[in-house]
């Protein structure tokens, strides 16, 4: 193949962006819960309306989300408190509820779990077999001892029993957390041995790319790390009977519910601000940061974007391609609250081939389908065409997370995938277990943008000193101007909130800033350029890497590159790798056909003074390529956490590069 040279011609470019991608039909836009919602606000007429009432008119608006989804408990007669401090508002003080009672609101023989591995076999669970489970657990961790505040950790598959044990835990009050079984020893160690978790569930091993991969050897080094640990439980998974010789006060999984008989759950209902879920920063710079969310704000802000921004309704099969070491997951399982049934798969995404994970959501007809940008753009890069091999006719709806999806990329979902389908980029992340800017059922798709704010989100574009920029002034960073439900209820082992305060509010006091370089577009929607703390700065001028990115992997002989700064006679240069396809070198035509791609479709500044062929670019457990870790590398600095990448020794590659030295 040879390197394409020439970027699209300006006039196609611009007729492609002049008229949006989808519109909804407005037969699916009058069904949606949007538009009920709308009924009920007869002052309003679309969403923009909704969402400037919903900021500006917090306390009416989070009432509302109460009584249109039925959320179960108490609510109390205060909506929010201390509403002009950020942080220290609170939303619904006097409340009492339980995340797991609401989402097991569903108790019939419709299926709740449809879960496959990567070995083809597939289990169906009902609702009500669910609820049936999630009660054995529940008196299995409550004759262990366990009680309210008491932490218990997965390290699990994305199968069904991460889904029990969690809901279970947070039936009694306790709080889960969890991490995939691809993290080492020492991963799970900077983890959970900051919680000191009570009971560890894990799993005896687990299957990725056609290998076969055993945990309990990584188990017995982590047991007597994490202080505190009474009892672990091992979920067979790789083998039927699992030798736990090697552990210490391990049971399996039959072994700890045998004895107990099912009956309908009992939930204790806690304070609307109580811990439900630890989870943690990447940690590629240091040792993970521990956020706590609470019951309460978890599931208000789950509800409304399933609601409202997905459109998910009863019946509906929500797939989500994601681990228990990333938010998603987290994210996925409360889509049961809606009544939707949960398509879970566990393994490569790319085993046997590509089109693995459309054969299992094809095959279960999945509404709504969740994945990661790289993986859109991986489907593009081997030219895998779903819509062209699968009947995706029951498919309304497909999410991306993780990374910007590019402007190719929105045109690849419409071409390859399907033409009449709602794509809804979005963006939030670990810090607040949801979104700040994604998609809604009842606007227009625009190429490369991600479609708005979340409702009661009061989002908005900063410059350096503060300022908010207007539509088509450029990109700032992405705050949040007043409080909201779902920020963290605090960092773990931080009782004076000095870390929490540092994380989001020293840059602006009194605003979150949530650490995206972003810019608002014309048409009311967003486009990420990446993290602004990896923003690039030649010459004093700010660019975001994924403006480099969009250009550069476009180009065909390009799988995908990295971008990062060099400090350089005394200013900064920009340095790209880049990782070729197999049997593809580095030539100097390809080298100037990258840098004319990138200087015609981005701008002059954002051609990198270096150009660096890789065979491996390093990535977070969440497929998050780590600009960061590189910049250090490349700096001679230590990455305080390796435990945190999935291919750890891909930062190898980077060190002590004569390249760099001239």
């Amino acid at each position: 193949m040879t390197a394409q040279t020439k970027p699209p011609p300006p006039s196609e470019s611009k007729s492609r962006d002049s008229q949006p991608l989808w519109t909804p039909p407005p037969a699916r836009a009058a069904q949606s819960h949007i538009a009920r919602l709308l009924n009920d606000l007869p002052d309003l007429k679309n969403f923009n309306d909704l969402w400037r009432w919903s900021v500006e008119n917090p306390t009416a608006f989070w009432d509302t989300i109460w009584d249109f989804f039925d959320v179960r408990g108490e609510r109390g007669g205060t909506i929010l408190s201390d509403a002009d401090k950020m942080p220290g508002a609170r939303f619904f003080p006097e409340a009492r509820l339980n995340y797991a009672e609401n989402i097991l609101r569903r108790n019939d023989e419709a299926p709740a779990l449809i879960f496959r591995d990567e070995k083809g076999r597939e289990r169906t669970l009902s609702f009500r077999a669910l609820q049936d489970h999630v009660s054995l657990w529940q008196q299995a961790f409550a004759a262990a001892g366990v009680k309210e505040g008491d932490r218990i950790a997965g390290y699990m598959p994305n199968m069904p029993e991460a889904i029990i044990a969690m809901l279970a835990a947070a039936s009694l009050g306790a709080l889960w957390s969890s991490a995939s079984p691809d993290f080492g020893v020492q991963g799970v160690v900077d983890r959970f041995g900051q919680i000191a978790p009570k009971i560890l569930v894990a799993v005896d091993g687990y299957y990725y790319n056609g290998k076969t991969l055993d945990c309990l050897e990584r188990i017995a080094e982590i047991q007597p790390r994490l202080p505190g640990l009474e009892k672990t439980v091992i979920v067979p998974f790789v083998s039927e009977n699992p030798d736990l010789s090697g552990l210490q006060d391990a049971v399996t999984a039959p072994g700890l519910t045998a004895g107990f008989a099912a009956k309908k759950p009992e939930f204790r209902r806690v304070a609307f601000d109580h811990p439900l879920f630890i989870m943690f920063s990447s940690g590629t710079t240091g040792v993970p940061k521990c956020i706590v969310h609470g019951h309460g704000g978890t599931l208000m802000q789950h509800l409304k974007e399933h609601g409202l921004h997905c459109d998910i309704h009863e019946g509906d099969r929500v797939f989500y391609f994601t681990t228990c070491g990333w938010m998603m997951w987290n994210w996925l399982v409360s889509a049961l609250a809606a009544g939707a049934a949960l398509l879970l798969y566990d393994g490569s995404p790319f085993y046997p081939d590509g089109r693995v994970l459309w054969e299992f959501t094809a095959r279960h007809k999945c509404t709504l389908f969740g994945t990661a940008a790289k993986y859109i753009d991986a489907l593009k890069s081997n030219d895998i065409r779903p819509g062209e091999q699968h009947d995706l006719s029951a498919l309304r709806t497909i999410t991306s997370t993780g990374s910007p999806l590019v402007h190719e990329s929105f045109d690849f979902v419409y071409d390859a995938i399907k033409k009449d389908v709602h794509l809804a980029s979005i963006s939030g992340g670990t810090d607040i277990v949801s979104c700040f800017v994604l998609g809604n059922p009842v606007s227009p798709v625009w190429r490369g943008e991600i479609q708005g704010p979340g409702l009661g989100m009061a989002i908005d574009v900063f410059d350096e000193h503060g300022q908010p920029l207007p539509p088509g002034a450029g990109a700032g960073e992405l705050v949040c101007t007043r409080p909201f439900p779902c920020m963290p209820v605090m960092f773990w082992n931080d009782p004076d909130g000095k870390k929490y305060h540092g994380a989001y509010f020293e840059k602006f006091p009194g605003v979150w800033c949530h650490g995206d370089w972003i810019e608002r577009t014309a048409h009311d929607g967003y486009i990420i350029h990446g993290r602004s703390d990896a923003t690039l700065n030649p010459g004093g001028v700010r660019i975001g890497t994924a403006e480099i990115y969009r250009q550069v992997e476009q180009i065909e002989d390009v799988l995908e590159s990295l971008a990062v700064g060099q400090d350089w006679d005394n200013d900064v240069r920009v340095i790209l790798f880049v990782r070729l396809k197999e049997g593809h070198t580095l030539s100097g035509a390809l080298e100037k056909a990258i840098r004319a791609r990138i200087r015609a479709g981005a701008s002059p500044r954002h051609v990198p003074a270096k150009i660096i062929q890789v065979a491996d670019i390093p990535r977070t457990k969440s497929n998050k390529i780590t600009e960061l870790a590189v910049r250090d590398i490349i700096h001679g600095r230590p990455v305080r956490n390796v435990e945190a990448l999935a291919n750890p020794g891909a930062l190898k590659l980077y060190e002590n590069l004569t390249e760099l030295k001239e």
